[in-house]
């Protein structure tokens, strides 16, 4: 099969950036996508790995800066103009009034509620002013470009992997046959792009983690990416690449919640809505992540040993040892348990959805800690 190179679309030296590497005949009877052509894998997967970082980077800087801050900007604005017409409305009208028992009156005509707020004779508070306002805009514009970004990301990835899932012999709730006729040492192109592009956007997550505000859990979301990129780089050269396509597509799509209720919220869509969408994450998390991938661990775990013949021998693209297996199983554990203590932390918020409060983020970067408090945690 020619590559881009030899069709003399890309130099050379270009093309492993750009396109897929190591192409092969396709199997006789391939069980999964019997129409497209097949690699197989190796270390010049890695030059396409480096493509694709390279184009989520400049991809994120230009919707960023040309879609998603200018359209955040643009509501805050018209959002906080339109609070600011509607005090000064009221505030012409109710200047001379006598203030309400909820309050003392200053020399103004306003009021002092009980929150400290200043509030006309309607009780209506006085807004921010201008520096604060400009202040909250921009922050709430960065917040909201950060996950625009992981919402276009999380949708696109999952999009993808269960188009990927579904032509693949396998299911979620019986994972065995990932296992089946292992190794898979041959890979469908869009398997292997699938598998390649994911393991590269969270080589690009962990460059950028930095990027961005610090946030509480900031080396337990390092600790969570660097085991995720392990995990993807250890099973893609362990020929084990059914059983991360399966995880990795439990893994994103809760993903696509979260964001999505952070975007609102930062654009102060009604409260009902942002917890709505923060029931949906909750519940999506506890079912792919603490039921379904317990699922996949589980069957990790037993299935191997009675299904394949577990010894080491690259030239049979065998490496699934006892031993290489352990690996593979404790960070699958050491991952569960990650999320489990992230689960309480959605638990807690979910506590004081009930109560009132609202979805609020526990995981408040130090920036906005430091300057405004609680007022202004992430949700």
């Amino acid at each position: 099969m020619p590559s881009l190179a030899d069709a003399g679309w890309l130099a050379p030296y270009l093309a492993p950036f750009m396109s897929l590497s190591y192409p092969t005949d396709t199997p006789s009877h391939p069980d999964s996508f019997p129409d497209s052509s097949y690699y197989k894998t190796g270390p010049h997967d890695v030059w396409l790995m480096i493509g694709c970082i390279a184009v989520m980077a400049v991809l994120r800087d230009t919707l960023r800066l040309c879609l998603f801050e200018p359209f955040a900007r643009w509501v805050l604005t018209r959002a906080y103009q339109a609070k600011r017409e509607q005090y000064k409305l009221s505030h012409n009208g109710h200047a001379n009034s006598i203030a309400n028992g909820n309050g003392i009156a200053n020399g103004n005509g306003h009021v002092a509620n009980g929150n400290g707020h200043v509030a006309n004779g309607n009780g209506h508070a006085a807004p921010l002013s201008r520096r604060k306002e400009q202040r909250k805009i921009h922050r709430s514009v960065l917040r909201f470009a950060e996950q625009s970004w992981q919402f276009v990301c999380y949708t696109t990835l999952w999009s993808y992997g269960f188009y990927i899932h579904r032509n693949l012999p396998t299911a979620v709730l019986n994972p065995t046959q990932v296992w089946v006729d292992y190794p898979h040492r041959t890979l469908a192109g869009p398997l292997k792009f699938y598998y390649l592009i994911e393991t590269a956007f969270y080589t690009h997550q962990m460059l950028i983690l930095n990027a961005e505000a610090r946030r509480k859990d900031h080396w337990q979301m390092m600790a969570h990416h660097v085991i995720t990129v392990f995990l993807m780089g250890a099973s893609y050269y362990y020929n084990l690449t059914r059983i991360g396509c399966l995880i990795m597509v439990l893994m994103d799509f809760c993903d696509i919640f979260l964001p999505l209720a952070k975007m609102l919220r930062y654009l102060e869509v009604a409260q009902l809505l942002c917890d709505t969408l923060f029931a949906l994450f909750m519940v999506s998390w506890f079912v792919t992540r603490h039921i379904l991938f317990v699922l996949a661990i589980w069957s990790t775990m037993w299935d191997p040993p009675r299904l394949i013949k577990l010894h080491w021998n690259p030239e049979t693209g065998n490496y699934l040892s006892r031993g290489s297996l352990n690996v593979f199983l404790a960070c699958l554990i050491v991952l569960q348990f990650l999320q489990m203590a992230w689960f309480a932390t959605i638990c807690r918020v979910a506590w004081n959805v009930v109560m009132g409060v609202g979805a609020s983020d526990s995981r408040s970067d130090d920036e906005d800690f430091g300057e405004t408090g609680s007022e202004e945690k992430e949700e």
